[in-house]
């Protein structure tokens, strides 16, 4: 049973339990499966590190950025899956590898290790680098490369919106250091308009709720038009009280993607339906701290295959910390102490843009499980 709406923050002890639930499953070289005996990929890798860090278990949120950098491979990019003996997905996902630089710079903010800073900077350097390899003329990141290098056809809205997200973290991380990244600056200047612009350079999702929150979440729309996106499609995403549904046309409520949508609406300013999402996701705790993946209603049979996952509860600690926190993190999707390359509300001209047409002939695959 769900606790009243005006204690709904989670108390320390409960916040304890569900990074210690996190903790329980990092392997000894420091890498974080959705769930025992399951595979990693570095986005919900470095997610879990993140509520690591809010959760006070630094040790352990380092352990987890070591093993991002014994793994990563030559060019900066990392495998979509790992397993506890090798690679199980050799695809080489853009928006997995950009998420280094969200990890790093949250880390930073909590611990001002200037250390740890230096020391992930070529990581994330040689990340953003190989994500920006993937950008198009127009400014859309293609989702990924195959093994053998060639590039995916295709973009995708919710990993170029959390791309751009991951670059604003990078252009503060080269700020602090002193590093001029000009290119990086106008990279992420490029993407933002596209997203804004021209959603008709992305393959479609349009089933998937991620495609409808992401641009809000990242900070590409903010303001008066984020608060008008995540209006447009609320009755289409949102099961009213129980969550948000992960695909538009079936019953399935995940605690994640509902607690990503807490952290959009938070961004734009409507803190009274963020904490309203929370405490729907509270159905989905477990007495042991952690969180099912999701439920599906009416039958209320947890799913897939009744798993918690690690990501799931990482979104609910850094939702917690967004709704409540006073950490110098609990601003960083809110955009707070971030470079704006480009002004959201006051969209620019994009007649000048180079345009390419990007074929999508390819099999769309799903998007990557909140990123």
């Amino acid at each position: 049973m769900l606790r009243p709406e005006t204690s709904l923050r989670l108390r320390t002890a409960e916040l304890t339990a569900t990074v210690d639930s996190i903790a329980a499953w990092q392997l000894d070289d420091g890498m974080i499966p959705w769930f025992p005996g399951g595979h990693a990929d570095p986005w919900n890798h470095v997610e879990a590190a993140m509520a690591l860090t809010v959760g006070g278990r630094r040790a352990e949120a380092e352990r987890a950025y070591d093993w991002l950098v014994a793994k990563q491979r030559d060019d900066g990019a990392w495998h979509q899956y790992y397993v506890q003996d090798g690679v199980e997905e050799p695809k080489l996902d853009a928006n997995c590898c950009a998420y280094v630089a969200t990890g790093t710079w949250h880390h930073f903010l909590t611990t001002r290790d200037s250390g740890f800073l230096e020391t992930m900077w070529p990581v994330v350097e040689r990340a953003i680098d190989f994500v920006l390899d993937l950008q198009t003329p127009r400014g859309e990141i293609r989702w990924a490369r195959h093994p053998d290098g060639t590039p995916w056809s295709f973009a995708l809205l919710t990993a170029s919106s959390s791309v751009y997200h991951s670059l604003r973290c990078a252009i503060a991380a080269a700020e602090h250091l002193g590093h001029e990244r000009p290119d990086w600056e106008l990279s992420a200047a490029s993407l933002a308009r596209v997203i804004v612009h021209q959603p008709d350079a992305f393959a479609p999702k349009h089933r998937w709720a991620m495609d409808w929150y992401y641009p809000v979440l990242a900070g590409a729309l903010t303001g008066r038009a984020g608060r008008a996106r995540l209006a447009e499609r609320w009755d289409t995403f949102i099961m009213e009280g129980r969550g948000v549904r992960c695909v538009s046309d079936r019953p399935w409520v995940t605690a994640a993607e509902t607690c990503e949508c807490v952290m959009a609406h938070d961004a734009v300013g409507e803190v009274q339906r963020a904490r309203q999402l929370f405490g729907w996701s509270q159905a989905l705790r477990h007495h042991d701290g952690s969180y099912w993946t999701g439920v599906v209603y009416p039958e209320l049979k947890h799913f897939p295959g009744g798993e918690r996952t690690t990501y799931t509860a990482a979104t609910i600690v850094l939702a917690d910390d967004a709704l409540w926190g006073e950490r110098p993190t609990s601003g960083l999707f809110r955009g707070e102490g971030l470079p704006v390359p480009f002004e959201t509300e006051t969209a620019g001209d994009v007649s000048a843009v180079d345009v390419t047409v990007v074929d999508v002939s390819e099999t769309v695959a799903d998007p990557p499980q909140h990123a």
